[in-house]
């Protein structure tokens, strides 16, 4: 039975103009002229049945339905484009691996591991999205996903990979020298905090064995990324994922000042659809990674042992 799909070049000029609220910036942007995408406009309502534009003198808006069907018709123009490259980057099927990861973990604690991955499995090609919430694979091109939370998943495989560990990091200088401090030296020092999570401080003061410890004074970042350049530049203390910092411990650049760990009660889990455990290349890059989240979580065990 042949399908009821408008042709993309139609569908293309509506997602345009529908984006720019212009039938002018759309013919710019398409090398079309401005009647052409007019008429292309016109030819998909008449298909459809439905005006998707409002006519008012020489502007235009999208109507009701013309909202919902750009939205709907922008995330599939998306789909459509990004499996065709796949296709044109990757010819041989079954090779790449779609990942949809979380921004900090993978830029601060997986990508640097991949050189690894890289050397053993030239053959596997990884491809990255952020994504930082919980979604269905059957609505997703996704193979896998990196998840931090509680570990549920309906309908997929849940691997740990392992918890996340709090630890203060500073310059070496707001130490004079030292190599590190007691806990009640710390209270008394400029705290950084993450804004999402106000807790944090007075959380890992009551770990290190401080109670009514005044922790919520101190500058607030949104983000992990904006903390750590604030701890860099030596504004003070701050209280981060330690797989985040783990670059700029190496290179001296910060010090844990303590050595006690506010232990979240969320963890990191590689997950994946039950339908894929047989996955060739998802089972060479799930058992690549477990190895790397193990070597991870022995390396700090045996930090805290020291």
């Amino acid at each position: 039975m042949r399908r009821k799909i408008p042709g993309t070049d139609l569908l293309i000029a509506f997602e345009t103009a529908a984006r720019h609220q212009s039938f002018t910036r759309a013919a710019e942007e398409l090398s079309l002229t401005q009647s052409a995408v007019c008429r292309k406009i016109s030819a998909l309502e008449g298909y459809l049945g439905v005006p998707l534009f409002n006519r008012v003198k020489k502007r235009v808006s999208l109507s009701d339905a013309g909202q919902l069907y750009a939205r709907q018709i922008r995330e599939n123009l998306k789909r459509i484009e990004h499996d065709t490259l796949l296709l044109m980057a990757h010819r041989s099927a079954g090779r790449v691996l779609e990942l949809a990861v979380i921004p900090t973990f993978a830029s601060r604690w997986l990508i640097p591991r991949l050189g690894d991955f890289q050397k053993h499995h030239p053959e596997i090609t990884l491809d990255f999205t952020t994504r930082n919430e919980p979604f269905m694979f059957t609505d997703t091109p996704f193979d896998a996903a990196i998840h931090f939370g509680d570990p549920v998943w309906p309908g997929a495989v849940i691997e740990y990979l392992f918890g996340e560990e709090m630890v203060p990091v500073c310059v070496p200088a707001l130490l004079g020298g030292r190599p590190s401090v007691e806990p009640s030296e710390l209270e008394k020092m400029p705290l950084l905090h993450q804004s999402a999570r106000p807790d944090a401080w007075r959380e890992w003061f009551a770990v290190a064995g401080l109670s009514n410890v005044n922790a919520m004074g101190g500058s607030r970042y949104e983000i992990f990324s904006m903390l750590v350049e604030a701890a860099k530049a030596g504004l003070g203390v701050a209280l981060m994922p330690r797989f985040f910092v783990l670059s700029e411990i190496a290179l001296g650049e910060l010090v844990v000042p303590s050595p006690y760990v506010l232990h979240n009660r969320r963890s990191y889990y590689l997950v994946y659809p039950e339908d894929k455990r047989g996955m060739e290349s998802l089972q060479a890059f799930g058992g690549w990674l477990l190895a790397q989240a193990r070597l991870y979580r022995e390396a700090g065990t045996a930090e805290t042992a020291a």
